[in-house]
């Protein structure tokens, strides 16, 4: 393996996470009505078949820790890697629905896998003060993958196994780039030290309330990310084409969530996260209030991308320092709740759309990510990574210190 720095490791990971993300995950809703009209699928159908990156995304979260331990980093990263190549592969080549849904299944995989693996691999490649900043970095990889996929979509919309061929060649750089640059063991397996020291009881509790406000986030954040194409088509009357460059917006200001872990530590993470909970909120209002101003609109996604982005590096950033000794274990609560937030929060928008109309929806989750940011004090508060190494290894020197003293003299 070639030694990678600190920088190589964050721009490394943001382009893998482009991958899984980017062009894994999300390249599919966009890519939808193009798939559709050319497999004549139903809309039963299209939704199934989505709904698998959704299951195969939580199934791959909850073995993603113990696969990255196994295996090690660079060798998961690797195996995610592969899936991608695999799932865009079959999704260029599909004549059918079982095909296309293989394919989404399999790219939903990659996903669970990726930032576990890459979080993992952060502990040996990066310096200890520098890992909170770099998690944050590869955790805006996610911008990158939209700043690719929306031109995608715009110029080869009705090419779309095109499309999704060259992102299979981007997932096959991204394996053989996992295999050249990422560590492949953790410290431990490699001076084979004893396995970590269990986490203290106070300490989940913490990541309980992390957990909540994942969860909470995902909610809130639900009617933006799957409603707000609708709203500005059917009540605000913009063209449809014009969508994808709101989501285009999303992509290059969430490429700012890189900053979430110095903002974290700079200004406290409660702090930061109510900030940027308060943008989500607003932005969410601002695009109910005027949906056919396209201007407005602009303005909200470009407040959204950095909100959601921020938010997210915040809440990866924080379950890995909760979560120190298992470093691969960190991204797997906080993606996984807030992915089951917008599982849950999809189906109440929609009844609340239909209950109440867009506009009054939009306004209701705006309230609830508001009302999140008002509880931010109970925002779980952890240490820089240098800091609490070098705590932990004070504490340990004492023990140390009288374990020599009574070891005999020879």
């Amino acid at each position: 393996m070639r030694a990678v720095g600190s920088t190589g490791y964050a721009v490394l990971g943001a382009g893998l996470i482009a991958i899984a993300f980017g062009l894994a995950r999300y390249a599919y809703g966009l890519f939808v009505p193009s798939i559709r009209a050319e497999l004549g699928l139903s809309a039963d159908t299209v939704g199934v078949v989505g709904s698998l990156a959704f299951v195969s995304f939580c199934l791959a979260s909850v073995v993603a820790p113990l696969v990255a331990d196994r295996l090690g980093p660079r060798r998961a990263a690797a195996l995610s890697g592969m899936l991608a190549l695999a799932g865009l592969t079959l999704i260029s080549q599909a004549g059918n629905a079982v095909v296309l849904g293989a394919g989404v299944f399999a790219c939903g995989v990659c996903t669970g896998l990726m930032m576990p693996a890459l979080s993992s691999g952060a502990k040996v490649a990066v310096r200890a003060d520098l890992r909170g900043r770099v998690n944050a970095v590869m955790n805006a990889g996610t911008s990158v993958g939209l700043i690719v996929c929306v031109p995608a979509v715009l110029l080869l919309s009705g090419a779309w196994r095109l499309a999704y061929g060259s992102f299979a060649v981007l997932a096959a750089l991204g394996v053989l780039a996992a295999l050249a640059l990422i560590p492949s063991h953790t410290p431990a397996s490699e001076e084979q030290e004893a396995p970590p020291t269990p986490i203290p009881r106070e300490r989940w509790f913490e990541v309980l309330r992390l957990t909540a406000f994942c969860f909470a986030m995902g909610v809130a954040g639900s009617a933006y990310w799957i409603f707000t194409p609708d709203l500005v088509v059917e009540i605000g009357g913009l063209p449809e084409r014009l969508t994808g460059y709101l989501w285009l917006v999303v992509g290059i200001t969430g490429l700012a969530g890189a900053w979430a872990s110095d903002f974290g530590d700079r200004f406290g993470a409660p702090a930061t996260q109510a900030v940027a909970l308060a943008a989500l909120g607003g932005a969410t209002a601002l695009v109910a209030a005027a949906p056919g101003d396209f201007g407005i609109a602009v303005v909200s996604a470009a407040v959204f991308g950095w909100a959601f982005m921020t938010l997210t590096g915040l809440y990866l950033v924080t379950g890995i320092r909760l979560l120190r000794e298992r470093p691969s274990l960190g991204p797997v609560i906080a993606f996984l709740a807030i992915t089951v937030g917008q599982a849950v929060g999809s189906p109440l928008v929609g009844s609340a759309i239909a209950g109440i109309g867009y506009a009054e929806a939009f306004m209701v989750f705006a309230m609830l990510a508001v009302m999140v940011a008002a509880g931010s004090f109970l925002y779980p508060r952890t240490l820089n990574d240098a800091v609490a190494e070098e705590a932990a290894a004070g504490s340990r020197t004492p023990a140390t210190s009288a374990a020599e003293r009574r070891r005999p003299e020879s």
